[in-house]
């Protein structure tokens, strides 16, 4: 059976992450940046320690009023000290329970900046190989951050987005459009589906743009985050995939 990983974000503090990782393969839990803090990681990497989740750093700028979001003027090499930071900080809480990581993935402004930036996704591969060349990069599909993870010899993950509307470019739609988040999880479900099977995602204003989905990801801060988690995976399953994190048992 084919397989593909199914991801969401933790220890965000908005979301309930005990009743969304039975659903999920792989988890990005917030380094205390953008949100979160050493207690909620730690708590992060036991549940995904009892339910088999991969376990992933999700750096963001350091941006909590913003939750992340906001694009920060940072140089490349501040941009790197700050992701080689944050990653240090969740292995070694995950070490404490005996636990490694599988990926990292930016999270937010950081994570969409990287998608076109050159210089930032250049720094961001750069501090994820420094610190471990095995982790894995999780990255949107067909992004400057695909392309500077693999020239960095990371292992990148070309990632969708279940809940988020997409544009021509292949770029998600800004979260100031009224229209960028998905709120009916059947309409998420069917994204979800034709990413699988037609290795497509109609945009926003109607285009087909072609898209590699290795892992899926839903938003842990979203209203009825589990819900949606529930119904996905089975929406993945059904389209006949099983979830699973590369290189984990589940």
């Amino acid at each position: 059976m084919r397989s593909v990983d199914f991801n969401c974000d933790l220890g965000e503090g908005c979301g309930d992450d005990a009743a969304i990782v039975p659903s999920i393969s792989s988890a990005s839990i917030a380094c205390g940046m953008h949100a979160g803090d050493p207690s909620a990681m730690q708590a992060a990497v036991a549940l995904c320690l009892q339910h088999g989740v991969a376990i992933g750093a999700h750096p963001g700028y350091p941006d909590r009023a913003g939750f992340g979001r906001a694009v920060m003027a940072m140089e490349p090499a501040a941009v790197h000290a700050l992701v080689l930071y944050q990653v240090g900080a969740l292995a070694a809480i995950a070490a404490a329970q005996g636990a490694t990581l599988h990926h990292v993935k930016p999270h937010g402004a950081l994570y969409n900046r990287a998608a076109i930036d050159a210089a930032v996704a250049d720094a961001i591969a750069g501090a994820v190989h420094a610190y471990d060349p095995r982790l894995r990069l999780y990255a949107l599909a067909g992004s400057t951050l695909v392309h500077a993870g693999r020239a960095a010899g990371l292992s990148v993950l070309e990632e969708a987005f279940a809940e988020r509307r997409y544009e021509a470019d292949g770029t998600l739609t800004p979260r100031d459009r009224a229209d960028a988040v998905i709120d009916d999880v059947d309409i998420a479900a069917h994204q979800v589906a034709g990413m699988l099977h037609a290795g497509s995602v109609t945009a926003r204003s109607g285009e087909r743009v072609p898209l590699r989905a290795d892992t899926i990801c839903l938003h842990g801060d979203r209203p009825h985050a589990a819900w949606f988690a529930a119904r996905l995976r089975s929406a993945i399953e059904s389209a006949g995939f099983a979830v699973r994190a590369p290189g984990a048992s589940r």
